[in-house]
């Protein structure tokens, strides 16, 4: 690149990184217009619809409600993948759905969930169940009940296992066709084999009644006896979505009818936000400068892709319509502090070669070339862990996924290519001098290996005490974790205050009241009605004497009126199918990354090592949830599945620098010594990696309100839990899983001393 190319990249790229900032961050401001203010936002950022439904059934199973309550939270995870669907009393449930403000819109989209029907043209008797009436529409001739009694319902919408809109190409034409695909359960599938057998013989069609009309009436061109159905004929994909939408949501266990809907406030004030974003803001000029201290010019340079990211962070959010929450601000200040790994890696390269005696422009080709393999590697394994956990997870854990996605290929563009053309822009422009791009000294090697025992020792003690609080707290009668309403529900307590009260004043005035009857200020969260003085409060379980003792306080101290406290339970927004998606995601997710590294590294004991320092730093974090009694929630899935991704590509980037060190170290390589210089090689890194993540959050939980410090926190001991288990337990694991194999190899790291570090000396032979 020649010097008027590399002034001219420069001063392009400082239009390019003013024209993102200015077009992603314009959008905060009250009147902004920019992408971030276009940012969906949940339910505690900007508020949105609540929508309480009751079922037709007083006294509905457990397992009908548990059932329709799940696959009701998988049709509202379309709007947001923040929305929750949790139980409130007997028989009623609640959807929350953030970042909309039109209840009716959402209404009529869902419809009526459960009133979903397959219905014969005709009864056995010739009898015509529908047709073309006064309005030019398909309509009854006789009720539902009728029908029932007559036999003409072929199915329910519960009996239809799942129905997707789908685009394929004609078989006669050729021509594209927009078709809606039907799988039946087993009972459903042998129904409709029966009802498709007749009405094909006899060229009728069957009805598909969903929400008081006729959604579509196709023709029987076949028997269908394998449960697997095509509707055709659609205009569109979208007419095809739509239809499918009903069959989903019709499909429900349990007819629900509507009972009341409103429009509800941000969870969190103002002060809430603002004090999170300066975190964040905080965060990120921290990890600008430990760059620009530890690594000179190519620390600026990553200052200014950091600047990029973020803005392009921002800009993607909005082009994906991924939901943004307030724990997903720290996830993403997470993200922009792990986005500088990609660059640690390439610049301690550059370093290495400089002080090997390599020139400048050299050490930059060679540092991108060495640095390439452990940021695909690193990033491949967490993308995995990422696509398994979209597409089998839902709700929170599908949004997660996508962000953590979205925030990996990010980085791997902006360290592998916008980093690149940077540097070789900023050298061509006359900054070629050695020392702007790199301070000179070499580091020292450290026995790691020596000290695995040590190492082995102070993890599985922290780790045991995860176990041993749990049994304390359990025996105290406090829980063996606090686990939040989001796990194990609670109480809403709908009060209708004499005057309008702003976020600000329910958490300065109202949240101490409401505390002094729950004994803590956990696990109390309030919403606000739009257009009312009305205010829900979620509390953990109350029971009659509670409930009762805090309908006093709200009247004695707020001058509540009698009679305008209601309280009812409510089940867990995260349900049991809901955990059981998580973990088989996560497993799944493990045995993939594993396989992953196994067929790269070509060896299961990197795989092996690696999978269980994954597992050593979820069992610390586990134990800091444990010690601390941080409240186990939403944000807790979260939290753990960040540690994964964050655990796995420190592991890997070791595990590079011993695979090529074994490539160079001959055919009987010294183990102990090659496992020691590949740590001590990569401990910048790893190090200072550990500190710019670490400094982003920690920021964050300095400023932060106490619903963003209880994700914080444990995130913190996770970074490091993380290094910890990267630097001093998958080394030193590997090599004990490898010398094991290879006896021969084993060393005494005193005899090694005396032979002066030569890993060819003749030792006597251990008997």
């Amino acid at each position: 690149m020649r010097k008027k190319t590399g002034i001219f990249v420069l001063i392009l790229t400082a239009v390019i990184l003013a024209l993102a900032i200015y077009t992603a961050a314009a959008g905060w401001g009250a009147t902004g217009s920019g992408a971030a203010r276009n940012i969906k936002t949940g339910l505690d950022l900007s508020g949105g619809v609540s929508i309480t439904y009751e079922t037709s059934d007083a006294t509905p199973s457990a397992s009908d409600m548990a059932d329709t309550i799940y696959k009701l939270q998988r049709r509202v995870d379309s709007y947001s993948t923040e929305a929750n669907v949790y139980q409130e009393g007997l028989n009623r449930i609640t959807v929350e759905i953030p970042g909309v403000t039109d209840a009716d819109e959402i209404l009529r989209d869902l419809g009526t969930p459960g009133s979903l029907y397959f219905i014969a043209e005709t009864d056995n008797d010739g009898n015509k169940n529908y047709g073309i009436g006064s309005t030019g529409y398909y309509e009854l001739n006789y009720t539902l009940e009728e029908l029932a009694a007559k036999g003409s319902i072929v199915c329910e919408g519960s009996e239809v296992a799942s129905a997707t809109g789908q685009a394929q190409t004609s078989q006669t034409t050729g021509a594209t066709e927009y078709v809606v695909a039907l799988e039946f359960t087993g009972e459903g599938r042998d129904k409709f084999a029966e009802a498709t057998t007749r009405a094909y013989a006899s060229g009728e069609t069957i009805g598909i009644y969903y929400d008081g009309a006729f959604v579509s009436v196709p023709r029987v061109q076949s028997a269908i006896t394998d449960g697997h159905a095509i509707i055709q004929g659609m205009e569109s994909i979208e007419v095809a979505n739509q239809l499918a939408s009903f069959i989903r949501i019709g499909g429900l266990k349990l007819e629900l009818h509507e009972l009341q809907s409103k429009v509800v406030g941000a969870q969190l004030g103002i002060d809430a936000i603002r004090t999170s974003l300066i975190g964040g803001g905080i965060g990120i000029v921290i990890v600008m400068l430990i760059m620009i201290i530890a690594y000179l010019v190519p620390g600026a340079i990553a200052a200014v892709v950091l600047a990029l990211y973020t803005a392009l962070m921002l800009l993607l959010l909005n082009a994906f319509d991924l939901t943004l929450t307030l724990p997903g601000i720290a996830g993403i200040v997470l993200s922009i502090g792990m986005a500088v790994d990609a660059n640690v890696i390439i610049f301690a390269r550059i370093k290495e070669e400089l002080q090997a005696g390599a020139s400048v422009s050299g050490a930059i080709r060679s540092g991108f070339h060495k640095a390439m393999s452990a940021i695909i590697d690193g990033n491949v394994t967490t993308l995995i862990a990422a696509a398994v956990l979209g597409f089998m997870g839902s709700g929170p854990i599908k949004g997660f996924a996508m962000t953590l996605a979205l925030g990996v290929a990010l980085s791997m563009f902006t360290a592998l290519v916008i980093a690149r053309i940077l540097i070789n822009a900023v050298y061509a422009a006359g900054v070629k001098d050695r020392k702007y791009w790199a301070r000179t000294g070499k580091g020292k090697m450290i026995s790691f290996v020596r000290r695995r025992k040590l190492f082995f020792i102070i993890s599985l003690c922290v780790i045991l005490l995860g176990p041993a609080a749990m049994a304390i707290n359990g025996g105290a009668g406090k829980g063996a974790l606090n686990l939040s309403l989001d796990f194990v529900g609670g109480t809403n307590t709908t009060v209708d205050f004499a005057e309008d009260y702003s976020m600000e004043r329910l958490e300065k005035e109202v949240k101490p009241v409401v505390a002094e009857v729950t004994g803590s200020e956990a696990n109390i969260s309030m919403l606000k009605t739009a257009g009312s003085n009305q205010v829900v409060i979620k509390t953990r379980d109350l029971n009659a004497d509670e409930r009762l003792a805090l309908g006093d306080k709200l009247e004695e101290t707020f001058g509540v009126t009698e009679g305008s406290v209601l309280s009812e339970s409510i089940s867990a927004t995260i349900s049991s199918e809901m955990r059981r998606d998580a973990v088989i995601a996560v497993i799944i997710s493990i045995i993939l990354m594993l396989l992953y590294i196994w067929i790269r590294f070509k060896d299961i004991r990197f795989a092996s090592s690696a999978v269980i320092a994954l597992a050593h730093d979820v069992l610390v974090v586990f134990a800091a949830y444990a010690i601390v009694r941080i409240s186990v929630g939403s944000s807790f899935i979260a939290c753990m599945l960040t540690i994964l991704g964050y655990s796995i590509n420190a592991t890997i980037v070791i595990f590079d620098r011993i695979r090529e060190n074994l490539r160079n170290g001959g055919s009987k390589p010294n183990l102990e010594k090659l496992v020691d210089t590949s740590i001590s090689q990569t401990l910048t890194r790893s190090i200072l990696t550990s500190i710019t993540t670490f400094a982003s959050i920690a920021a964050l939980y300095v400023v932060g309100v106490p619903s963003i410090r209880e994700f914080a926190l444990p995130l913190m001991v996770g970074i490091v839990a993380g290094g910890w288990s990267s630097v001093c337990i998958t080394g030193p694991l590997w090599h004990l899983m490898k010398a094991g194999k290879l006896g021969a190899q084993k060393t005494a790291p005193e005899a090694e001393e005396k032979a002066g570090g030569n890993p060819n000396v003749i030792r006597k032979k251990k008997k």
